[in-house]
């Protein structure tokens, strides 16, 4: 009795409160809600191009001179300014630490510039690489089909064969006439076809 009392009364309890009852599960038709996360987003192909900009002013000439005007004018101004106005005495600690910061920084943009610059070739390579494969591809197409006309043309009368056998057949006619005693002017077959049967001169 007990079995029969336990499905009956799973038969009575409603749809809605067995799916309240069980955990929700993210549905596979919608996307995910986002993650909080503590450190900030950027864009890493934006990060890239301002390094490749970076770089590229890294490696003119314009930023040697400006750094070259920049530490001279550092050298002069700790040196020649009053003495209460001075930041960095003689050994120049604070510049030095500066331009090591400043190559520090550089060396890893210089590298992250030349890794989108590797990057770009491969890709570059790899498209080449199929233009060049698509291009034997249609020159080997080409040269079969110039090979299939070759052949088709071999069997096909040309313009030269045509004029021999032409030649040929006005000398046919030629002796013809002089052989029925009717020597004359060259009749050709289309000028023979076009006159009558057994009538070389108009009717008058």
């Amino acid at each position: 009795m007990a079995p029969e009392r336990e499905s009956t009364r799973d038969r009575n309890t409603p749809a809605g409160a067995t799916a309240a009852g069980r955990p929700r599960t993210p549905r596979l038709d919608q996307p995910r809600p986002p993650r909080r996360r503590i450190l900030p987003e950027w864009d890493p192909e934006a990060f890239g191009r301002l390094s490749e900009k970076i770089a590229r002013f890294l490696g003119t000439g314009r930023f040697i001179v400006w750094m070259t005007v920049v530490i001279i004018a550092w050298v002069v101004w700790n040196i020649a300014a009053p003495h209460h106005l001075r930041f960095d005495q003689y050994p120049f600690i604070f510049l030095t630490l500066m331009l090591s910061l400043q190559a520090s920084y550089a060396a890893p943009l210089i590298l992250l510039a030349q890794n989108r610059q590797d990057d770009r070739d491969r890709v570059n390579l790899e498209q080449d690489r199929k233009q060049n494969e698509r291009s034997i591809a249609d020159t080997e197409y080409l040269t079969r089909e110039i090979a299939a006309l070759r052949m088709g043309l071999g069997e096909v009368a040309t313009r030269d064969w045509i004029r021999s056998e032409l030649q040929d057949v006005v000398k046919e006619l030629e002796e013809r006439r002089r052989h029925d005693g009717h020597p004359g002017h060259v009749v050709f077959p289309a000028e023979r076809a076009e006159r009558p049967p057994g009538r070389d001169t108009d009717d008058r």
